[in-house]
């Protein structure tokens, strides 16, 4: 995908963007000496292009959240309209933007679900979904697993259990525990079922020795996302739901990432039957058009602050060209079918692919997923299941840009997440290209 046809050829652009970016940008997560950064210029659906025109299928949607795709028409006009309206407005005003918005939103959560509280992305949600279950358990522990990210603000990097964390450890009253992760069990497990039992078992041992009266909520992503694409085994959120139900513990789901579509479903945890206490979302309700998150607040955790203060309050709290970009692109994605495109994509042409991929290439240990929710698990070795090292993900991502293909990648992972809205055909480029890169990969095992 390097036709430069329908976009202007100015690559000097190019490389002033890198100046200005290495000149003034701090970036996230980095050694601020070693960034290059890839500019990008526009994008349209699945396709996103640089100043020089070179056009590449995103396979990453950016973060996990172009779910809708790049310049949808109907949300970039109703963030328009909204402008030319009313910018802005503190969250004290009604808004009614903002409660449309929210109205969509409960629509399609599990029943008992009312209020929303509107954030500006899924790490504040995250901080105040904990907030929440505090003040509504008179509890301080919060558990959360070691494979997981729920955001990088004080209290949501801490709940957070990948390396970043540890250089972060500020706040107080978090706990952390195994989940399941059959490909590299913690417990010995050789089937689903086994994985299930252990990890539930380890769980509760962990509850019973921290003081169940002690833990105000067990936080969880619905389906763990930057640590792997870790489908829970079937029984899993329904345990640890029991589990919480025993001791008086909320239960918050974290749908930030699997969120609005990104599963096949409105929710991933639709997939399960399963309904928290709390759940949050952010980028993926508005595929980050705007910035926003939320928490929905089940019926029996917000009657707690009927008559309490809820002591939390942000000033961009349902910004109302946020509220419109919600609007506008939930209502298009109800319309246009994308969720249950999503889901055939993924149950027809994407997981199928990548199993054939796995089947034919020694060095993918494992492909898992949902919808348009995939990782492959690149290894060293089937048998020992030996990580790749870092160059040969870095050689990898290198190649497949090279072809044209913009990929996600994590530790000895390439995460296969494009929007929504891909096609069969981009499919096919996609499986085209991790075919040939893989292959490079196999050679030198």
């Amino acid at each position: 995908m390097t036709s430069t046809s329908s976009h202007p050829s100015e690559p000097a652009l190019d490389e002033r963007t890198r100046e200005l970016d290495r000149a003034h940008v701090f970036h996230s997560w980095s050694a601020q000496g070693a960034i290059s950064p890839m500019p990008i210029a526009g994008g349209l659906g699945s396709t996103v292009w640089d100043h020089a025109g070179r056009e590449y299928l995103d396979l990453s949607s950016q973060l996990v959240n172009v779910n809708i795709g790049y310049q949808h028409s109907a949300v970039v006009a109703a963030i328009q309209e909204q402008a030319a309206t009313l910018a802005t407005i503190g969250p004290a005003a009604g808004n009614l933007a903002r409660g449309e918005a929210a109205r969509r939103i409960t629509d399609r959560a599990p029943d008992g679900f009312s209020k929303v509280f509107f954030t500006n992305g899924g790490a504040d949600a995250i901080e105040n979904a904990l907030r929440m279950a505090r003040q509504h358990t008179g509890r301080d522990k919060v558990v959360s697993t070691y494979r997981s990210y729920h955001g990088n603000t004080g209290g949501a990097v801490v709940a957070t259990g990948d390396w970043r964390r540890i250089p972060n450890e500020y706040a107080r009253g978090h706990v952390h525990v195994f989940g399941p992760y059959l490909y590299r069990s913690e417990f010995w497990a050789t089937t689903p079922e086994e994985e299930c039992e252990r990890a539930l078992q380890h769980l509760r041992r962990v509850v019973e020795c921290e003081g169940p009266a002690s833990i105000a909520a067990i936080l969880l992503e619905t389906i763990p996302g930057t640590a792997g694409v870790l489908v829970p085994p079937p029984g899993y959120l329904a345990g640890v739901r029991e589990l919480c139900d025993a001791h008086g513990i909320l239960l918050v789901l974290d749908e930030v990432m699997a969120g609005f579509g990104r599963t096949g479903a409105w929710f991933a945890l639709d997939h399960t039957g399963v309904v928290p206490d709390l759940i949050t979302f952010a980028k993926g309700v508005n595929s980050g058009y705007v910035p926003v998150g939320g928490v929905l607040v089940s019926d029996h955790v917000a009657a707690t602050f009927d008559d309490r203060v809820f002591p939390g309050g942000l000033t961009y709290s349902g910004h109302p060209l946020a509220a419109a970009s919600i609007v506008a692109a939930l209502d298009a994605m109800e319309a246009e079918g994308i969720v249950e495109h999503a889901a055939r994509i993924g149950s027809d042409v994407l997981g199928p692919g990548l199993a054939d991929l796995a089947e034919r290439h020694p060095v993918v240990g494992e492909v898992r997923g949902l919808g348009v929710f995939w990782a492959i698990e690149l290894v060293a070795d089937h048998a020992t299941r030996e990580p790749v090292a870092p160059a040969v993900v870095a050689r990898a991502k290198s190649e497949l840009l090279a072809r044209g293909v913009l990929p996600f990648t994590v530790d000895n992972r390439i995460h296969v997440v494009p929007p929504c809205v891909v096609t069969a055909e981009e499919i096919a480029t996609a499986l085209g290209a991790l075919d040939e890169v893989l292959g490079l990969l196999d050679a030198d095992l």
